[in-house]
């Protein structure tokens, strides 16, 4: 489902446009990968974003391939005859031979083609094929390794779809292979040590060995280069499974990875340096109006409160109206998603606002799935309690009404003395009552399984966030994925994520970063770090970060304690802001939603794409480098006007009083217009209905960019 944006501001500028043209008519492209039609995490959201602009732009000729799982097909793909006729007969072949692999469209935006194939019905293979395997790389995969021994499936049948389909041709084909990740990655070594006549590219979307390390809560950057990556892997009996990441990384014709910080990673652990960086996007719906997303804020905003109104029944003694909700959401890497580090800064911001006397209350979420087995009783009485209260007062409202309609009608003003009588001073009494409570408000929504080794709750037990009356930090842990469905916090999680003020996502380890980009779409500041690919691309592409709401925690060449402080002063300044500034903060981080569109960062891909092009087949295509040094990335300018926002450097405006709240100095729509004038209109890309349009063609960190052409 696209998230939607307003018509704030245009597109991006600065752009170098190439004007040479690109024939892709008689190229096809194969996009394979395990998540295809086959949600397990991040890169089936990458795929599914992306198919629409490839679609548009290869037509017809765009097939993704993945496995066939049964459950997903039933509910997400239509299965048809294969259009191609190439393709037809090669799939009618590969089932004549024993295989059953299927064609369909994807119901997704854009429709594209897929052909999933049921690895399980060819493992009858799989001791054949390992040894083709160890014959041809030497390597070896264990038979308890069920993941690797799919991978091996899948690789061979995936290279066998692209010979059998290569051989069907008519006329020599160029194909054009993209694999994602080391679970498709042996189909790209297979293509080329069979020779078959495939331009092929390979995508990292975060290296095996890269995450097992930093889950193990090594010093990983700063050990880079001095890591045995053979010994590291082989101690934590994943050796096979990088051996077949780094063949693929070594022999893609082009090789590709999400960020400038995972390219660091690859480069010292896949010995290769990525050819390109080709960062994740969002498909991004526009809105009509320009403060409409203002409005969906304000709306899930009253939600959260609805939630927080049974959640501190019998504690709520603070103001809702002045209350903060950040929050915290992905995969229960307790290190490594950065959850220890913001738990100690919402300590030692605690005890900021206890000692400045702020009448601001902060309400931290921390949304990670973790092992429970129910809601927590006293968490759902609480939203009783709050419905029970909500049914008294309407019920006395009621009664009201009716006696003061009673009384205009015969023409006397209300005795107000008589408009409440015993029976509802009783009624409200019991209320009130049944908001007494002697315990504190709890931490957990959920009974969890392993309640005394579960990270947070110990780290919450050690620095003494218990939710008290005297704490200006309330923390709530959701360990379950938001849904609109459950009975304690109705959301999903795009509401939700509109609701809340501020995302914190201080990342030790992050490749890309989707929560963060979802944030930014929406409206919604966030801070990141520097290790995130999302942090690195901000830093790149923005002269000043913290101007648009992105907040760049630096962890990578700060201690932990440095970094922690860090992130205390921006809890602790975004907390001072006013309400009109948060405003128009959340107006200049929505602006940011372009920058984050796949018709702006589908461009990486195209390049890639071009550039496998162009080495695979040289006498058909050409490649030709520009200078790095006339090819500068862009950087997109600071606001026209000076920032409101919190800044360490100190040169922004000082925050805005509560005074001011109604001071109108500040015009979004004249501000939106002056910095029109460095937008022009949104990339158009190459469509198989028409010529190909302008477009630059980036290079990673630096590299030289290049354009292509087909030779005539």
């Amino acid at each position: 489902m696209p998230l939607a944006r307003s018509l704030s501001i245009t597109s991006l500028s600065g752009l170098e446009e190439w004007d040479e043209e690109f024939d892709l008519e008689d190229a096809v492209l194969f996009e394979i990968a395990w998540e295809v039609a086959n949600k397990v995490g991040g890169i089936y959201t990458v795929i599914q974003t992306k198919a629409r602009l490839t679609a548009e732009e290869w037509g017809e000729n765009y097939f993704l391939v993945g496995p066939y799982v049964e459950s997903n097909v039933r509910t997400q793909v239509e299965l048809i005859e294969p259009t191609n006729p190439a393709l037809k007969r090669a799939i009618d072949k590969m089932n004549s031979s024993g295989c059953k692999v299927y064609f369909g469209r994807w119901l997704i935006e854009g429709s594209p083609y897929v052909v999933l194939i049921d690895v399980a019905f060819t493992a009858w293979n799989l001791d054949k094929w390992k040894k083709e395997l160890w014959d041809n790389f030497s390597i070896g995969v264990p038979w308890f390794d069920r993941e690797a021994n799919d991978a091996v499936l899948f690789g061979f049948l995936t290279a066998w779809l692209l010979g059998e389909y290569a051989a069907q041709c008519e006329e020599p084909p160029h194909i054009l292979a993209h694999f994602h990740e080391w679970l498709a990655g042996l189909g790209l070594a297979l293509c080329r040590q069979r020779q078959l006549p495939v331009a092929t590219i390979f995508t990292t979307h975060a290296t095996l060995l890269g995450r097992y390390l930093c889950a193990g809560s090594v010093d990983f950057y700063n050990n880079l280069a001095d890591f045995n990556v053979d010994k590291e892997a082989g101690d934590r009996q994943i050796y096979h499974r990088y051996c077949l990441e780094r063949t693929a990384a070594r022999c893609a014709h082009v090789f590709t990875t999400v960020s400038q910080i995972t390219a660091v990673e690859a480069e010292h652990l896949l010995k290769r340096k990525p050819d390109i960086i080709t960062p994740n996007g969002l498909n991004v719906k526009k809105f009509s109006a320009m403060h409409e997303f203002q409005n969906l804020h304000a709306q899930s905003k009253n939600r959260i409160q609805e939630f927080i109104r049974g959640h501190f029944y019998g504690h709520l003694d603070f103001n809702l109206d002045k209350c903060l909700f950040l929050f915290i959401a992905g995969r229960y890497e307790f290190s490594n998603k950065g959850a220890d580090i913001f738990l100690e800064a919402l300590a030692r911001l605690n005890y900021l606002l206890r000692v400045n006397h702020s009448d601001v209350t902060v309400v931290a979420f921390f949304i990670m799935p973790a092992r429970t087995n129910n809601f927590n009783v006293e968490t759902l009485k609480g939203q009783a309690v709050r419905k029970q209260l909500w049914d008294t007062a309407h019920t006395v409202k009621e009664r009201f009404g009716k006696k003061l309609y009673e009384s205009l009608l015969v023409g006397q003003l209300p005795d107000v003395s008589k408009m409440l009588d015993k029976d509802d001073f009783t009624m409200m009494k019991r209320a009130i009552f049944a908001t007494q409570r002697q315990c504190q408000p709890p931490i957990c929504t959920h009974n969890m399984l392993e309640d005394s080794n579960d990270p947070i709750l110990t780290c919450i037990r050690r620095i003494g966030l218990f939710n008290s009356s005297a704490d200006r930090v309330k923390v709530i842990f959701h360990p379950e994925f938001l849904s609109s469905t459950s009975p304690l916090l109705p959301m999903d999680y795009e509401e939700f994520v509109r609701g809340c003020h501020l995302g914190v996502f201080p990342s030790y380890y992050e490749p890309w970063g989707y929560t963060p980009a979802e944030c930014t779409v929406m409206g919604i500041p966030s801070i990141s770090t520097n290790l995130s690919g999302f942090g690195c691309f901000m830093e790149e592409h923005i002269a000043d970060p913290s101007a648009y709401g992105i907040y760049i925690l630096d962890r990578r060449y700060r201690g932990v304690d440095e970094s922690c402080n860090q992130l205390t002063s921006y809890l602790f300044q975004f907390c001072q802001q006013s309400r009109r500034a948060r405003i128009i903060q959340r107006n200049r981080t929505e602006r940011l939603s372009d920058l984050l569109d796949w018709r702006y960062l589908g461009r990486y891909y195209i390049s890639a794409r071009h550039m496998a092009l162009a080495k695979a087949f040289p006498d058909t295509y050409f490649y030709q480098p520009h200078d790095s040094e006339t090819a500068q990335g862009f950087r997109y300018p600071r606001p026209a006007s000076v920032p409101p926002s919190p800044s360490l450097s100190r040169h922004s405006s000082p925050r805005q009083s509560e005074a001011e709240e109604d001071d109108d100095r500040y015009d979004e729509d004249a501000e939106a217009e002056k910095d029109r004038l460095n937008i022009r209109q949104p990339l158009t890309l190459p469509s198989k209905k028409g010529p190909a349009l302008p477009y630059t063609l980036p290079g990673a960190n630096g590299e030289k960019n290049g354009a292509a052409s087909v030779k005539n």
